[in-house]
């Protein structure tokens, strides 16, 4: 099966995924897929901006419905959500569109404003508006990037599998140092 045949049938899907996943990665991906042809951006935006949407309402309700037992066992998270705390308590509405911006804190701060005293509706009103800024800028920027490059590299088309591979495995990477467990290391004392 050929790149452009997969892209085809699994591109918008895969952008959907790693979108809730991750973020930028994916959708700096689907910019460039867009710009040679193999996706739409408007379908990139809009699946990237249902995936940011989808992801940011999970860890707000799970913030709502169990953030503090959620953290009992996560130290790394709770350090997160405790820096998340005190951002939202000063800066609730900047807050939310940070939530998209602020790379490591994708997951701390909607967990954090689901836990703080911020209605459901007023999360998703603004929600709704920083994930539509998040997905248009970050997925321009992937076809905006795209095009610069295929300016600078003449044969840009022949070093498409290349470039594809390269930015898969960055994201992979990416993925598994957010995801990977941190060991600390124990001291006799």
């Amino acid at each position: 099966m050929s790149l452009a045949t997969l892209l085809e049938h699994y591109g918008y899907l895969a952008v959907f995924v790693g979108t809730f996943a991750e973020g930028e990665s994916m959708l700096l991906l689907g910019g460039y897929a867009a710009h040679i042809g193999y996706l739409s951006l408007p379908w990139v935006l809009a699946t990237a901006y249902a995936a940011a949407i989808a992801s940011d309402q999970l860890y707000f309700r799970l913030g709502k419905r169990f953030g503090h037992r959620l953290l009992t066992d996560r130290a790394r998270l709770r350090s997160k959500v405790a820096i998340a705390l005190r951002i939202v308590e000063r800066h609730s509405t900047l807050a939310v569109f940070a939530t998209r911006f602020l790379w490591g804190f994708r997951i701390a701060l909607p967990v954090a404003i689901g836990m703080s005293s911020m209605p459901a509706r007023r999360y998703l009103a603004l929600d709704l508006i920083a994930a539509a800024l998040w997905s248009g800028v970050i997925g321009s920027i992937g076809f905006g990037s795209a095009r610069l490059l295929s300016y600078v590299i003449a044969d840009f088309y022949r070093y498409e599998r290349q470039i594809i591979a390269a930015l898969v495995l960055l994201a992979l990477c990416v993925v598994l140092l957010r995801w990977w467990p941190r060991r600390t290391k124990v001291t006799a004392s």
